[in-house]
């Protein structure tokens, strides 16, 4: 008889005998049922496959290549130096520098997008008029084309004609031009990180929302009216009711905001380009600044692939919990 497993299917083990006895009964092994399906499922995921292949895996063994070599820009002949780039950078001081500031601004980008979102996702689901209106207008800091975005905040950031240092003096928060608390955006080492950060959320939270709206309209409304009547609070209906059952939306959403913002390079790298003084110098934009500005390849290629085990972790972690809630 066959085994099949707790999910009504026909277990691992019954398919290969499936296929095995096919076989000996003068069937090819890819004429069985069970080699048909498998090959028609491979053959699906094969252009995913290529594609992931030549556009990430192709350049992560490029960036080990560059690495592992004192490649650089001019050179048309690169040695191998082994784990040398690794440990120059290691005994550098400016890149734990980049390391606390890439942490900092990913930890606290990721809390206030997610603080952000939430808040507005709550506010989008209510009914309102214009209410598709506000929906089309929220996304456009994630759409805009970046440089534009940000240019736009660098002026706003301006040490002398900055918009936002005259909306607080006419308010009296702050002095007038040249007072000791005329706050220079991009020119402080607090306020500068402080900067680029709230630029990360403006242009992120809106991302965060869409995904956490669609989930939460994807929840029943009889499960929450159930949960009403039983007496729950808003925040007991939030955090054991949508929560739970909007989890793996928000596990890919975490995944990716994650992703974007560890190696976000175009907002601190048109901002500040690391200034003043390192204060804004991220993983990314230090790669960037020593493997293409300075002509170091090998180096920089060894600090970008720093990011690979801050990276593997979390998403690793992310996965195993959403593999485990589907069980």
């Amino acid at each position: 008889m066959a085994r099949v497993s707790a999910g009504g299917g026909a277990s691992p083990g019954t398919s290969l005998s499936v296929a095995v006895r096919g076989h000996a009964r003068g069937q090819s092994w890819y004429q069985t049922p069970t080699a048909r399906r498998y090959l028609f499922g491979y053959t699906l995921l094969a252009p995913a496959m290529l594609y992931v292949g030549l556009l990430v895996g192709l350049p992560f063994l490029f960036s080990l290549y560059l690495a592992m070599s004192d490649a650089s820009v001019g050179s048309p002949v690169a040695s191998f130096v082994g784990l040398e780039n690794f440990r120059a950078a290691l005994e550098s001081s400016t890149f734990y520098v980049a390391l606390r500031n890439t942490l900092v601004f990913t930890i606290g980008a990721g809390i206030l997008k997610g603080l952000l979102g939430t808040t507005l996702a709550f506010l989008l689901i209510q009914p309102f008029k214009g209410r598709k209106v506000v929906r089309a207008l929220i996304v456009i800091p994630f759409t805009l084309p970046i440089a534009v975005s940000v240019l736009g905040w660098k002026w706003m950031f301006d040490s002398q004609f900055s918009v936002l240092n005259w909306a607080l003096s006419r308010l009296h928060l702050i002095g007038g031009y040249g007072s000791p608390d005329w706050p220079i955006w991009l020119g402080q080492p607090g306020l500068a990180l402080l900067s680029v950060m709230f630029v990360n959320v403006w242009r992120g939270f809106p991302f965060g929302a869409i995904v956490l709206m669609a989930g939460m309209t994807s929840v029943p409304p009889e499960i929450i009216e159930a949960a009403k009547v039983d007496g729950a609070s808003f925040m007991q209906r939030f955090s054991k009711v949508i929560v739970p059952m909007i989890a793996p939306i928000l596990f890919i959403g975490s995944a990716f905001d994650t992703v974007f913002t560890l190696s976000d390079l175009s907002i601190v790298y048109l901002l500040t380009n690391g200034g003043p003084d390192g204060a804004t110098e991220i993983l990314p934009t230090l790669a960037y600044n020593t493997g293409i500005k300075a002509g170091a390849l090998g180096r920089g290629a060894a600090i970008s692939l720093f990011l690979f085990p801050l990276l593997l972790p979390a998403i690793v972690l992310l996965l195993r919990t959403l593999r485990r809630r589907q069980l």
